[in-house]
């Protein structure tokens, strides 16, 4: 998987943000769609897409969404 495949998929999880606002450097937190509802969809699709867990501590220590792929990247 591509970092690019990556930011592709995170961003499908939300539903008003438009899809340019995602990029490897985005700060996800700063979204304004985000919330705990929406971490807890990240942390779903990450299950089912990459058969990989992660945690709300993972996503609490990770700024953008690069920082997310890294950490996937290491599990």
């Amino acid at each position: 998987m591509e970092l690019k495949e990556f930011v592709e998929i995170f961003a499908e999880q939300f539903d008003d943000t438009p899809a340019d606002e995602f990029k490897a450097d985005t700060v996800f937190k700063d979204l304004e769609e985000w919330d705990s509802l929406t971490a807890l969809s990240i942390i779903a699709m990450v299950d089912e897409e990459f058969e990989c867990m992660i945690t709300g501590a993972d996503i609490r220590n990770s700024s953008t969404i690069e920082d997310l792929y890294n950490l996937i990247k290491t599990k």
